[in-house]
């Protein structure tokens, strides 16, 4: 009997996951008629291949990660990765054609499958340790800041000596995230790791203080506030005629005025209401 009900708990886990996915695809479509960064839709399709790889022990999800960014890196030296775009205005052709859907889905998009999936599942390999222990997160700042130090480090080397600078070969040691080389995926998991660890610390110090009743309702609505920061912020950016013409500290004030609001949206909304707009929403469609 216990193994029945388990395997049902279980049905209704992937079902739930899958109908979220599909809340996901329809949502983050709908965003892509506004913004062409959305990573929402990418997300629905982690969400599909990370339930068929849920069951893959802690070896084996780590070789799937390592065998994702081998087969990306033969792909970028076959296929044409500037296919479909124009990198000056940022825009890409083809999107809503088949061809163009499943190479944007997979290959040359913003956050492609290939090997951005690895990201999703590093996510999974995190949630089977002990997070709160302070050796586990000793271990993932000393973890992340070693593969951000190699990647740039080994990026530096191979792009300096081994490669000629005039080389179009250059992008594949770099730690771009267009195209994301496997120096890129490390680099990006280990900043992944820092950051975690270092507000893992951080929430075990500050949990009794008042920041940190205040800012912590905002990770409970990240995906409403990921929706707000593209019809409010960047609607209120190109409203003023902005958009493309801030420099770099520009936009780093910007981006952080609108952090500080949305903070402070999310902790009065917490106030009266127990989850964001959009989580509310998936969650009475979805389960």
């Amino acid at each position: 009997m216990g193994g029945l009900s388990s395997f049902k708990r279980e049905s209704q886990t992937v079902n739930i996951i899958i109908k979220r996915a599909i809340f996901l695809l329809i949502l983050g479509l709908l965003n892509m008629s506004i913004f062409e960064g959305d990573i929402l839709h990418y997300y629905a399709f982690y969400f599909f291949f990370g339930v068929l790889l849920l069951p893959l022990s802690n070896r084996m999800l780590i070789g799937v990660i390592g065998l994702l960014n081998v087969v990306y890196f033969c792909m970028i030296l076959s296929i044409d990765y500037e296919a479909g775009w124009n990198f000056e205005e940022l825009t890409y052709s083809g999107f809503w054609t088949i061809d163009g859907f499943i190479r944007n889905l997979f290959f040359n998009g913003f956050h492609p499958i290939l090997p951005w999936l690895g990201f999703f599942l590093f996510g999974i390999l995190l949630s089977r340790v002990s997070l709160r222990e302070r050796q586990v997160q000793v271990k993932m700042i000393a973890w992340g800041l070693t593969a951000i130090l190699f990647a740039e480090v080994m990026s530096f080397i191979l792009s300096s000596y081994l490669i000629p600078i005039d080389s179009e070969l250059q992008f594949l040691v770099m730690t771009d995230s267009m195209p994301p080389m496997p120096l890129y995926v490390l680099a990006a998991t280990g900043a992944a790791s820092l950051v975690i660890g270092l507000c893992l610390m951080a929430s075990e110090r500050f949990k009794d203080s008042n920041v940190y009743h205040l800012i912590s309702p905002a990770g409970t609505q990240t995906l409403t506030l990921y929706i707000l920061h593209i019809v409010v912020g960047l609607g209120f950016v190109d409203a003023l005629g902005l958009t493309g013409s801030q420099t770099s500290s520009q936009a780093f004030f910007a981006a952080l005025i609108f952090c500080i609001l949305g903070t402070i949206y999310a902790f009065f909304w917490s106030r009266w209401f127990s989850r964001g707009i959009f989580e509310s929403l998936m969650r009475k469609l979805t389960g």
